[in-house]
């Protein structure tokens, strides 16, 4: 992965052109994994973000926390070694690391409420230039809504992360001036990992901090329906 220098934006003239290649899903992982501080606790929503737990060192010190109730585990487990007991909120099964811990869902939902999270990581539809996120329902008459523990994540834990597609499959973008889907929480998401580029949403406006290999600032602003800050 390259930062927003010269060497990872437009070729040089004379070069010839190639799509860049779009981070895969692990690789976007692995870059929210690099992000996570020493002694956080964290939560991973469901979809994408279940991804990050598999992309941490087992020498660092992190407490991964889902919202039915455990604190503490670890990586997916190995094919074949699967414990259905074992689950995290999207019903995936999951390894506990020492000292972990499943317990109430009511006191799981205390520490979300709480402010003891420290970092969620979350899916999303879209997410609006000021932060604002959208990722229950889409609004359309014929999808299912699914609220979880993202409205709780969203206002309770200390920092926001959003893990997603940069685009729709249509190709629509996901960062956009204003959503125009249901809302889940107001101006509390404060980084977003697409597998384009990782956009920091400031008071400035959203700032890029990484885009892929060979991306230019301008495909990657005709992506996203927000104005983008370079530099």
């Amino acid at each position: 992965m390259s930062n927003t220098s010269d060497a990872c934006g437009s070729p040089p003239a004379g070069a010839p052109t190639q799509a860049p290649r779009r981070w895969s899903r692990d690789e976007v992982a692995r870059r929210v994994a690099r992000d996570i501080t020493e002694g956080m606790v964290v939560n991973l929503g469901i979809g994408l973000p279940t991804l990050v737990a598999n992309h941490l060192a087992p020498d660092r010190e992190v407490m991964m926390h889902s919202e039915n109730g455990v604190i503490g585990f670890g990586p997916a487990p190995a094919p074949g070694s699967e414990d259905y007991d074992l689950i995290n909120a999207g019903k995936q099964p999951v390894t506990l690391r020492p000292g972990g811990v499943f317990f109430h869902h009511a006191d799981s939902f205390g520490m979300m409420r709480g402010g003891h999270i420290d970092i969620c990581v979350l899916g999303a539809f879209q997410v609006a230039a000021n932060g604002d996120l959208a990722n229950w329902h889409t609004g359309a008459p014929d999808a299912i809504p699914a609220v979880g523990g993202a409205m709780d994540l969203a206002v309770g834990a200390r920092a926001t992360w959003v893990m997603m597609e940069h685009t729709t499959k249509a190709g629509e973008p996901r960062i956009v001036e204003r959503c125009t889907y249901p809302l889940t929480g107001l101006a509390c998401v404060s980084r977003i990992y697409t597998d384009l580029a990782v956009i920091d949403i400031t008071p400035d406006g959203l700032r890029v901090v990484e885009r892929c290999q060979g991306l230019s600032m301008q495909a990657l602003q005709a992506v996203t329906t927000a104005a983008l800050r370079f530099g």
